[in-house]
């Protein structure tokens, strides 16, 4: 590493290592040739980092009174690489003069690698920034090499001051918490969804336009590292759409979804597993009022699998986007789980799915969660998640019901428990319809599959089994397409849908 670059290396609590440059230093106003209180100022740094680079390089930037707008862009090569070797990646965003701590006050933006260039003002700021003064003090450009090719990466950023009167900070007007519903019934959602706030394609009108046409009842906004579309669906809800607000926390050791914390509250995602953080982040999503969603935990991009565990969990993301073999390795490990909470009687962990629906053609609600609530309102359709009230489908096309019954009448739904006799007969009823040809029906307990069977051809129908407690702890059901390779490969065809299970016994989970 260049030297006359380096001003110190620390390691910020909590987090993965970082690296502080030398500060970038600008003229005051009364050391300006202009003398007049407009006109800007630019400067450029240039750098090299080495492979092995720590996770964040923090540039600070000296600014002084009577700031109206900083700009930034940068740069950076991207040399040949071998085949199998990681490429130069570099994100940036900014830190205002209130500090770079973790977790503090200070965060003003993140656009990873989506952008080369932003700009903030009091009353205006490129998306994935806040609005707000540009006010005296030591601000921080922050890079995030997440990636670096063996040659190493050489960066250039250019920072602009632009001076005058410095504007009036808009309030912002967030989604309200509740929509009109249809009192309790089952609400289809979409809750990992990315906007132009991130490195989405979509305005959020058309984010909400994708939401209708998909049927959906809610979605949350969780672009990445940011909380910036918050204020931005303003005028886009209606009675028939609940717009929640909340963040994809994308650390270098796996994503999480911060499902309907508060408006306006950012969660911080410098920290890797290693660093013993992550306890402290969730209790903050919770602490906002969201749920702590571990999203495509096996998913295969850099940074993408999940390594903090899932004691922290309120759910887990078992099926992301369409389907693919990540998110059966995802499902196995869940259904382990489950098993897991059997045998311990502690809490079992609900399974969701999302699109992370980022661009065209990626389709809104496929799939989606759909969740039995009391109404359409944040705090119901959370508590029907953290109940596991909840089952997956890949469009609002697909219908199902699911329940276990007793001879004397007692029946459980999704997410329930039927407290039998261990050899008491029960019966396992699936409805399903919607689904297309050539699908099939299995049920899943605690031993694995234990029944499958085919549907007609029309693609509805009612799929019934016989079982017990001391056969079957818990039964869930799949709804799965044919196999698009015949068998070959030996996995099992794409889902269409899936329920969270239904417990038998007497035990008690916690």
């Amino acid at each position: 590493m260049r030297r006359r670059d380096v001003l110190r290396i620390s390691a910020l609590a909590g987090a993965a290592g970082a690296l502080t440059l030398e500060p970038v230093v600008f003229a005051h106003a009364e050391q300006r040739a202009d003398g007049d209180g407009g006109g800007e100022q630019t400067r450029t740094v240039r750098g090299h980092l080495p492979t092995g680079a720590p996770d964040f390089v923090y540039l600070p930037v000296e600014v002084p009174d009577g700031v109206r707008e900083i700009s930034v862009s940068y740069g950076y090569d991207k040399p040949q690489v071998p085949a199998g070797t990681q490429g130069n990646a570099c994100d940036i965003g900014i830190f205002d003069e209130r500090g770079i701590e973790l977790g503090g006050r200070g965060f003003r933006g993140w656009s990873g690698g989506a952008r080369s260039e932003f700009s903030i003002s009091a009353d205006a700021a490129t998306p994935a920034y806040l609005p707000g003064p540009v006010n005296a003090g030591t601000w921080h450009i922050v890079l995030g090499p997440y990636t670096v090719a063996p040659q190493g990466l050489d960066y250039a950023v250019t920072i602009t001051l632009r001076f005058g009167e410095p504007g009036r900070t808009p309030k912002p007007v967030y989604p309200p918490q509740r929509a009109k519903g249809r009192g309790r019934a089952w609400y289809r959602g979409d809750s990992h969804l990315h906007t132009v706030h991130s490195d989405g394609k979509r305005t959020p009108a058309e984010l909400v336009a994708a939401a209708r046409a998909a049927e959906l009842d809610f979605i949350t906004t969780t672009d990445h590292n940011t909380v910036s579309s918050h204020a931005a669906f303003e005028g886009l809800w209606d009675e028939d759409l609940l717009i929640l607000t909340g963040e994809e926390i994308t650390t270098r050791n796996g994503h999480v979804v911060a499902m309907g914390t508060d408006p306006g509250v950012f969660v911080d995602w410098r920290y890797r597993a290693r660093d013993n953080a992550f306890g402290k982040y969730a209790r903050k999503i919770r602490q906002a009022g969201g749920l702590v969603i571990p999203a495509h935990p096996h998913g295969d991009c850099v940074g993408c699998n999940w390594k903090f565990g899932f004691n922290e969990a309120d759910a887990v993301e078992v099926w992301n986007g369409t389907f693919t073999p990540d998110d059966e390795v995802t499902i196995a490990e869940w259904d382990n789980t489950l098993v897991a909470a059997v045998r311990s009687g502690r809490r079992w962990l609900p399974g969701v799915g999302h699109s992370d629906a980022h661009r065209e053609p990626q389709v809104v609600g496929l799939p989606q969660t759909v969740v039995l609530a009391d109404e359409l309102s944040r705090t119901a359709i959370q508590e029907g998640i953290r109940a596991g009230r909840v089952w997956i489908a890949e469009s609002a096309r697909v219908r199902l019901a699911f329940e276990v019954v007793a001879g004397r009448g007692q029946h459980a739904g999704i997410g329930g428990r039927l407290r039998v006799a261990p050899d008491e007969p029960v019966t396992v009823r699936l409805e399903v319809s919607g689904v297309g040809p050539d699908c099939s029906v299995c049920f899943v307990t605690d031993q694995g599959r234990l029944y499958t069977t085919a549907l007609p051809p029309e693609g509805s129908g009612t799929v019934v089994w016989r079982t017990t407690a001391s056969y079957a702890a818990y039964v869930r059901a799949e709804v799965r397409h044919a196999r698009a390779d015949g068998g070959a490969s030996g996995l099992p065809g794409a889902m269409v849908a899936m329920t969270n299970p239904v417990f038998l016994g007497d035990e008690r989970l916690d």
